[in-house]
């Protein structure tokens, strides 16, 4: 029999939440709050809807839920401060992939300034590509726990303190310590795209994702565009400079950008909250420990297991790593390739405009299909299949090949070619290659929903790991594979490469459902629907549950 007292909280927090709470809450029906005590041995209560009474000892806590106080979450953002997040993560995750792509340009410096190869020389970019797939994987955890901001910030921080040291270097073992600590430190997609899931429903995410890839694919050609005028004008240490000077710009405008973290905002609502008499506290405020050593090993550990034990993983992170290798590939082959014709650094460096313009085309081609998709889960949240998602991959993927082969034999250099013909077959190149990236992704998120961040973790780390390996072999494959026409043979057995790889694509359109069937984590999300009436899991139980699979997995909305 509940108290005067305890009548009357309950009655209070009960005009509050009717006051906030939006439609979707009452049409969805969100599992109650969590209701903890300090006095285990006191029983608690909790109703079953938003809008219900919450009644508990006078001492005990109430712990509120994203479903009763949505409205102090980043959904709920206007869509003018959404996007102007988005814009601010764009530089940011330009600027990650500038430093990784600008050093490739500073190869002949580093190797006349510290005397030593040009082979050894490509280490520093090497370490820095390894050193950020582990990196991204690192860093996503703690931004679960204390919040994006806090995580990019001090992300930022490292990254642009590690450009010290490579570029005041007294010797090339500096140089290669400061990337390796510099590729480390660089939180990328995992976080970014985190921010997303943040801030959009999973029906919702479309246009943000593929806005978000696009900042990924644009940072690796910002770099050598840009690079050749660096190599040109500047000392060998200003690419460093340059490296931290961006990177210093870009943490000063993020350090305004706000938290988008769902239960760190719900912290900051329930400090308000009590500040009014009400005993409310956030999701994190209830965990004494929020995040365990065991824990941390098992969100680090766990887009390995799902690269080596799923094959939609498996393949589609093969083919998405691929395709960006190459890209890297193109940065050691494009110096060789144009140097036929006489380019300067700074024209090599134009010569990736067409990659970007590739990129482009590609971005805007998937946008009928995300508008189409959108519409048709604004009518039913099951009307779409995840494999509709590599749809526009059945078309562009294919350019992967035929733009590596025509590049290939473009590439012979005058009288028989002129220069424009490898340009033109690398903007194919560029638009297979952003459609894979945003394609693999987006298959995965509706394959793996709550565990989507491990699998486009894997995807991730697939392409900055082997775009590092790239780094190292591409100028000894351009020019040792064959006495001659090295570089058309080369570009070849890229092409054949690529053909291999796409074939996964067809085979998970044509049968992905059977597969994802035998798949423990997709299968396992497909019993979690059906018991859901359809919807994503975190859309109703892990949303109303701020703590457990829900927190663990918040951040694998996307």
């Amino acid at each position: 029999m509940a108290s005067d007292g305890e009548k009357k909280e309950g009655a209070r927090l009960s005009k509050h939440r009717s006051s906030n709470a939006p439609e979707f809450i009452d049409r969805f029906r969100f599992k109650a709050d969590k209701v903890s005590s300090d006095s285990s041995s006191l029983p608690s209560t909790t109703q079953t809807t938003p809008n219900a009474s919450v009644s508990g000892p006078p001492s005990g806590k109430v712990e509120i839920s994203e479903a009763e106080y949505y409205h102090a979450t980043g959904f709920m953002f206007p869509t003018w401060k959404k996007w102007s997040i988005l814009v601010v993560i764009f530089a940011v995750q330009t600027s990650m992939n500038f430093n990784a792509a600008v050093y490739g340009n500073n190869i002949s410096h580093l190797s006349n300034h510290f005397n030593v190869s040009a082979q050894a020389a490509r280490v520093g970019q090497m370490i820095f590509l390894v050193a950020y797939a582990f990196g991204c994987e690192l860093w996503a955890p703690w931004s679960e726990e204390y919040g994006r901001w806090t995580v990019l910030q001090l992300s930022l921080f490292f990254v642009n303190i590690f450009q010290l040291p490579v570029a005041l270097a007294p010797n090339f073992a500096t140089v290669v310590v400061g990337r390796f600590f510099g590729g480390l430190s660089s939180a990328g997609g995992s976080v970014t795209l985190g921010m997303v899931a943040d801030m959009w429903q999973p029906h919702e995410q479309g246009y943000a994702v593929a806005f978000i890839v696009f900042s990924s694919v644009a940072g690796s050609l910002f770099g050598p565009i840009t690079g050749g005028f660096i190599e040109t004008h500047l000392n060998w240490n200003w690419n460093a400079w340059i490296q931290l000077f961006f990177g210093v710009a870009v943490q000063a405008i993020h350090f305004w950008v706000p938290e988008t973290r769902s239960t760190i905002l719900l912290d900051r609502e329930a400090k308000r909250l009590r500040k009014s008499g009400l005993n409310i506290w956030g999701p994190n405020e209830m965990n004494e420990k929020r995040i365990t050593r065991k824990k941390v090993v098992q969100i680090w550990f766990r887009p390995f297991v799902m690269f080596v034990t799923e094959p939609i993983v498996l393949f589609l992170s093969l083919l998405s790593g691929f395709s960006d290798a190459l890209i890297f590939t193109f940065l050691a082959s494009y110096g060789l390739v144009y140097a036929q014709w006489g380019f300067s650094s700074i024209q090599t460096g134009l010569a990736f405009i067409p990659l970007g313009i590739g990129y482009i085309l590609a971005y805007i081609f998937h946008l009928p299909f995300i508008h189409k998709d959108r519409q048709i889960l604004k009518r039913d949240l099951t009307g779409i299949a995840a494999e509709r998602r590599l749809y526009p991959l059945l078309w562009l993927a294919p350019l992967l090949s035929l733009g590596m082969f025509g590049f290939a034999w473009t590439s012979l250099g005058p009288p028989q070619v002129h220069w424009i013909a490898p340009m033109l077959f690398s903007i194919l190149v560029g638009a297979a290659n952003y459609s894979i990236y945003m394609g693999t992704i987006d298959y995965m998120v509706a394959s793996y929903g709550p565990y989507s961040s491990s699998a486009t973790g894997g995807n991730g780390f697939a392409r900055d790991f082997l775009a590092g390996i790239a780094a190292m072999y591409s100028v000894p494959l351009f020019t040792n594979i064959s006495e001659t026409n090295s570089l058309e043979w080369a570009s070849t057995l890229l092409g054949c490469f690529a053909i291999i790889l796409t074939i996964p694509i067809y085979v998970f359109y044509r049968h992905g459902e059977s597969i994802r069937k035998r798949s423990k984590f997709a299968s396992k999300l497909a019993e979690e629907r059906q018991g859901h009436g359809g919807l994503m899991p975190f859309t109703v139980g892990h949303a109303a549950n701020a703590n457990h699979l829900g927190r663990e997995n918040s951040e694998e909305k996307v």
